[in-house]
Parts: structure tokens; sequence; C-alpha cells
């Protein structure tokens, strides 16, 4: 699919559904591992992983079964009673975690947003009256109007003003800005960020800046809140991406991965912000519903049971060196860069051209801050698959930067 192709696919609405995304000509039909198949039959490689979501891939033969349990005996309740699975999922994240309480959702953007509302809370609590929320360049937390203001990417805010109030921006991984910050601005209550920028470009915050982070977290009384909804769950190797810094958040929003593709949320708590929100203070109708909370509850049984961290760390770091290697000295390419099966290439160079051609070579992918290749796949990716992704992706790339 060349350029014009490529523009044109993404452009063409479907009828009856609002014109929201730019979708390639594709249908998929269904899957098995990593592997996907459309309605025409055609074959793919799955290095998108549904944007970070399908952490066990499609159908695998452990969770199917679980869910079509689960829908055989409750799918939604609601909030007015007990769910004992949530407790069960809770615990589970409480113990991976280090943490001591969750609340439970639908989504990233709802779990960013529930955040954001303990920073409020935490804030006025204290006796802030306009309490601010520092919050960082290129990053993504979601389209609702408050998780939108506290995206740092003018683009995907055009046309939505006035934005919220209440967020002080600075730039990934300088700790004298945030030090700025706290001089100039006394009602700053919380520090917001993504452990890895996800759709901001596949930036990860420096270790040492998290450390850093924190004390100046504790020093300050503020809460320390990690979104870990794109690089969570295992991903990089760890559960979470914040764990290879040693450092605890007091705030930890997460979804994606957590569900396999069951949409879900969850906002882990420390003991700081604990007991922030009470009774009445938040609340949703379909989040914590029993099918979410077994899909949880099962996508992390499975985890343990078949050591997806340990293959995630593994393939990732074989795949990232095969894709240094491959495209090193070639002219164009930036930087290879992540964790785990969180990588990105950075080209010189917008190039979503190479979204629609990677699928007509069988390999999907996404590009994301326009010119950078991000390959987020299943984590039970096996090293001969991944073997398989350098072999289409790398001379597509080198293809691509070729071109005048």
């Amino acid at each position: 699919m060349n350029a014009p192709e490529t523009a044109k696919a993404l452009a063409r609405p479907m009828p009856h559904v609002l014109n929201t995304y730019g979708r390639l000509p594709i249908a998929l039909s269904h899957g098995r591992g990593c592997w996907v198949w459309d309605t025409n039959g055609k074959r793919y490689l799955d290095g998108l992983g549904g944007i970070a979501v399908n952490t066990l891939g499609h159908a695998h033969p452990k969770l199917v079964p679980a869910l079509q349990d689960q829908v055989a005996k409750l799918i939604h309740t609601s909030n007015y009673y007990e769910i004992p699975l949530q407790e069960q999922l809770a615990a589970k994240l409480c113990e991976i975690s280090g943490l001591d309480g969750a609340f439970f959702c639908n989504s990233g953007l709802e779990a960013n947003e529930a955040a954001l509302k303990i920073a409020r809370k935490f804030g006025h609590d204290k006796g802030i009256e306009r309490p601010e929320v520092i919050v960082y360049e290129r990053a993504f937390h979601g389209r609702s109007i408050a998780t939108l203001s506290a995206t740092g990417n003018p683009k995907v805010q055009a046309g939505f003003g006035p934005l919220v109030e209440g967020f002080v921006r600075v730039p990934m991984n300088d700790l004298a800005a945030i030090e700025a910050a706290a001089r100039s601005n006394p009602n700053i209550v919380a520090v917001f960020l993504e452990t890895i920028q996800g759709e901001g470009g596949v930036n990860p915050a420096r270790w040492d800046y998290l450390q850093g982070l924190r004390k100046a977290c504790d020093q300050h009384d503020w809460l320390l809140m990690l979104d870990e909804v794109q690089c969570g769950i295992g991903r990089t190797g760890k559960w979470f991406a914040h764990q290879w810094a040693g450092v605890k958040p007091d705030v930890m929003p997460l979804a994606k991965g957590l569900g396999s593709g069951v949409p879900i949320g969850a906002v882990v708590c420390g003991p700081r912000a604990l007991n922030v929100l009470g009774p009445g203070n938040h609340g949703t109708t379909f989040g914590g519903n029993p099918l979410a909370m077994r899909a949880g509850v099962e996508t992390l049984r499975i985890c343990e049971e078949d050591g997806i961290l340990a293959n995630a760390a593994t393939v990732g770091e074989a795949l990232q060196g095969c894709l240094r290697r491959e495209l090193e000295g070639v002219a164009g390419v930036k930087e290879v860069r992540g964790a785990g099966l969180m990588i990105g290439i950075e080209l010189e160079r917008p190039c979503g051209v190479l979204l629609g051609r990677a699928a007509e070579a069988g390999l999907m992918i996404s590009v994301t801050a326009d010119r950078v290749i991000r390959i987020v796949p299943p984590l039970i990716l096996s090293l001969e698959e991944a073997g398989e992704i350098v072999a289409i992706l790398c001379p597509l790339i080198k293809q691509f930067l070729a071109e005048p």
C-alpha cells in the first residue's frame, strides 16, 4: 500500500459509525496466540497487542474457559452489593504492588480521572482551595476533558477548549524543573506522570529521576501518581515499570493489560491516598463487574503460572537487541528505546505510512508521536516470533528511509 492509498484508507469512514478513527481497511475475524486472521483469511503477526491490551494474546487456553465459566454465572450486578471477585483482585494487586487498596473502573481514562479527583480531594482536605498537579510535556492520560487537560499534546487538545485548569507542566527527567515548580506554585498537591510515556513516543522516566520524584513528594507532602496504564502488568518484565526504580507511588492507575482484552481499569493506592475518597465521593455503574474482575484475577494468575514476566523481559531484551543491530548506522533512525516488550523506534521524519505497509507485509504495529514506531505485542511473544517482527519490519524501515 503506497502513501496515497494509505491516506485514503485511513480517511475512509464506516457507514453509521462516527468518523473518529483513521482505520486501515482490515477486519479481523479471529486470533490464536500472537497471530490474528482477517475476514479474507490473511494472517498477521500481532506486534500491537490491541495497543498493549492483549497480555495473554488471543484465545488463551487458560483464559477462555475461565471467562466462559464467569459469563455463565454473573456478568454484572452493580456496586450496591459486595462483589467477592473485587476483593480477590484488589488483594492480589496490593500483594504485587506493595500498596494498600484499589478502586475499579472501566478504562485507563477513568482510572486517571479518579487519580486526579484523589489529588484534588487530597489538596482540599489540607485546606488548599485550588489544588494544582504537576504534569508532563508529551504526556497522554486520556480524552475526557480533565485527562485531556493533563495530556501534553496540543494536537489532541485542539478544538476542545477551554481546558481544565490546575495543571503545571514540566519536562520529563528534569528534577530542577520540579523544584522550580515547587517554589513558584504553593498549591501543588501531586506529581502525575506515565512511568514510560506511551502515546508520547515510548519515553521512559529515568530510574534515578523517579527516585528523586519520590523524595520530592515526601518532602513537600505531595502525592506521587504513576500512570502505569500502558507500561504496567508485566510489560517491562516487572509487574509495574516503576519497580525497576525501587520506588512506590501513592496512586497508581492501571488498565489495558490487566484484563487481557476485557475492559477494566483500577486505581491502586498507598497509605497516603488510601482514605482520601469516601462513600459518595466517586463511583461507577460498570466498574468492578464480575466479568472484568474474573478477567483480572485470571490474567494475574496465568502470568504467574506461566512465567509471563520473565518472558517479557527475555524476549523484549532480545527483540530490542536485534532491532538495534539491524538498524545500526541506518540514516534516519534516531533511537531504539523502551523496556521489556514496550519498544519504540524513533525515526527522523513522520512515518505513519508504515502502518499500512507493515499490515500488507503481515505485521501489526502502530506509529505514535508521528515518527515513533511502537511495538507492544502480547507478553507471550516467543523468541522466534520476535525474530519474525525484525525480519518484516526492518526492511520496511530501511526502504522507507531510502525514499526521497
